[in-house]
C-alpha cells in the first residue's frame, strides 16, 4: 500500500492484471490487511472482483500462495501470481501466451516465470591487460537473469507449495529439476520496490510516461 504518485503500488498491479484480462484478484494479506480491503473493497471500482486470503499467523510467501490458491474460484484456468511490490511494462499477455504454448506442448508444465536481467548494484571497472583502469560503467546489465516475481501457474501446482515456507527455495528448485518451470526473458521496464530509492525510480519512470 506504499504510495506511488499518490496511488498504492497495488493499484498499479491491479491495473496491469486487469489490462491483461484478469477479472478476479485474490489479495494475500496479513498484518493490517484491513487497509487493503478498505481501499479495494469488492474491487468493482477497479474493474475486478476482489477476494482476500488472510493469514492469522505468518505462513511465508509460499504458504501464503498455497492458502490463496484455495480461494481461486476456477482452478482449471491459468493463475497469475505476483509479488506485491513489482511494477513492469511487460504485458501480462506475453506470459500468458508463452504459458499456453508450453502447456500445449507439455501437459505436465506448471509454472511460467518472468525473468529480467541482473543489474549490478555497483559500477563495473574496465581494465586492460596491465591492470590499467580504462573506464567505469555504472550499474551495467550482467550476463545473468533473475526472478521478476511474476508467474503464471497451473492450479495443481498447489500440491508443490509448502504449508509454511518460501516457494523460491522450497518449490521452484524442485520444479526446475523436473522440467516443470519456464523462464520468459523480459527487457522492458521492471522494478521490485524494496526501498525509497526504488520508489523514487518507479515514480520517475511513471512520470516520464505520464502515469
Amino acid at each position: 500500500m506504499a504510495p506511488l504518485n499518490g496511488r498504492p503500488v497495488l493499484e498499479y498491479q491491479v491495473e496491469w492484471l486487469r489490462d491483461g484480462g484478469v477479472t478476479e484478484v485474490v489479495f494475500l494479506v496479513g498484518y493490517r490487511w484491513q487497509s487493503v480491503r478498505d481501499h479495494f473493497q469488492d474491487g468493482q471500482a477497479f474493474g475486478i472482483r476482489a477476494h482476500y486470503s488472510v493469514e492469522d499467523s505468518p505462513l511465508g510467501r509460499g504458504g501464503a500462495v498455497k492458502k490463496g490458491l484455495s480461494v481461486v474460484t476456477d482452478a482449471t484456468a491459468p493463475i497469475v501470481v505476483t509479488n506485491g511490490d513489482t511494477i513492469t511494462e511487460e504485458p501480462l499477455m506475453t506470459l500468458l501466451r508463452r504459458h499456453d504454448e508450453r502447456t500445449k506442448k507439455n501437459p505436465s508444465h506448471l509454472v511460467t516465470m518472468m525473468v529480467v536481467p541482473f543489474v549490478s548494484p555497483y559500477s563495473v571497472i574496465q581494465m586492460d591487460h596491465q591492470d590499467q583502469i580504462l573506464d567505469f560503467e555504472d550499474s551495467p546489465h550482467l550476463p545473468y537473469w533473475v526472478n521478476a516475481g511474476l508467474y503464471v501457474m497451473e492450479g495443481r501446482v498447489a500440491d508443490d507449495f509448502p504449508e509454511i515456507g518460501d516457494h523460491e527455495t522450497h518449490t521452484f528448485p524442485g520444479l526446475a529439476r523436473r522440467s516443470r518451470i519456464l523462464g520468459v526473458k523480459s527487457n522492458k521496464f521492471w522494478i521490485g520496490i524494496d526501498s525509497f530509492d526504488d520508489l523514487h525510480r518507479a515514480e520517475n519512470y511513471l512520470n516520464s510516461r505520464g502515469r
